[in-house]
């Protein structure tokens, strides 16, 4: 009976290590990040937390929840001190700020979006190209009742379309996350051979979603010194300058030189005298 036993947990053993070969590598997971917009409901922020649990995943940032006590979410089954670690950014743009590729989310019935739209199975070389050099990928999803506004949605590179029938489109969070990450697991990203440090392309990972930002208020102060166009504009015009440059996909580097000329412009503007 014993070696029965023993030749059992063998198998079983072989069994789950099979089944979880699909799993993304631990350096891969660090890599990403759960961002929830305006989730009204702390169940489906526990339900998320726990799908991410399920996929390995610990990196949640949970911006301007509806509800305070969302942390003790009986839905975490599995996962309570993912939610107690999990961030509590002021603003979008301040969880993504790190991020090199952040994807949003949802579907495509109430909305026409600006950014490139990704089928879901799709996703997975995408989010590993940008792994593979050094990047870091922010997987965000909007509220229940509206999904990502436009405004949101101005932050993404990529619009990831979740299947649904039209005529049931909203999916729940929870259920939105758990599929996305399914996604991930199930497509079999390569296993991370090298760290990033050691790889040379990372000298040429792309701009970080905060350093795009930090170029953005200063070309639109550039734009502002130079008398471009009135100030009732300027929502406008941060809205098109932070799609622009995420469509522009541009390097550390790139920014980086691009913010010092609009500096150099920017005070050469300040400093010419007024006319009269």
């Amino acid at each position: 009976m014993e070696g029965r036993s023993n030749k059992g947990s063998a198998g079983a053993r072989t069994a789950v290590a099979f089944y979880n070969r699909f799993l993304l590598d631990e350096a891969q997971r660090d890599r990403l990040e759960v961002v929830l917009v305006s989730p009204r409901n702390p169940l489906n922020i526990g339900a998320a937390a726990r799908a991410m649990a399920n996929f390995g995943f610990r990196r949640l940032a949970v911006v301007t929840p509806y509800d305070p006590t969302w942390r003790e979410a009986r839905s975490a089954i599995g996962a309570p001190e993912l939610l107690l670690e999990a961030k509590e950014p002021a603003t979008l743009g301040e969880a993504v700020s790190g991020a090199t590729l952040v994807v949003g989310t949802g579907s495509l019935t109430y909305r026409r979006p600006e950014q490139t739209v990704v089928p879901l199975p799709d996703i997975g070389p995408l989010i590993q190209g940008e792994m593979s050099r050094g990047g870091e990928v922010a997987l965000v999803f909007g509220s229940e009742k509206h999904g990502l506004t436009r405004e949101e949605l101005s932050y993404c590179h990529l619009l990831v379309e979740i299947p649904t029938d039209p005529r049931q489109p909203s999916m729940n969070l929870g259920q939105a996350v758990a599929v996305c990450l399914y996604e991930l697991a199930s497509r079999g990203l390569l296993p991370d051979a090298n760290p990033p440090a050691a790889r040379p392309e990372v000298r040429n990972r792309a701009s970080s979603s905060g350093n795009l930002e930090l170029l953005a208020g200063v070309v639109e102060e550039t734009m502002t010194a130079a008398g471009y166009s009135p100030s009732v504009m300027q929502a406008a015009n941060r809205y098109d300058l932070r799609l622009l440059l995420r469509r522009l996909a541009l390097t550390e580097r790139d920014s980086r030189r691009i913010l010092g000329l609009f500096r150099r412009i920017l005070w050469r503007l300040k400093r010419a005298p007024r006319g009269r």
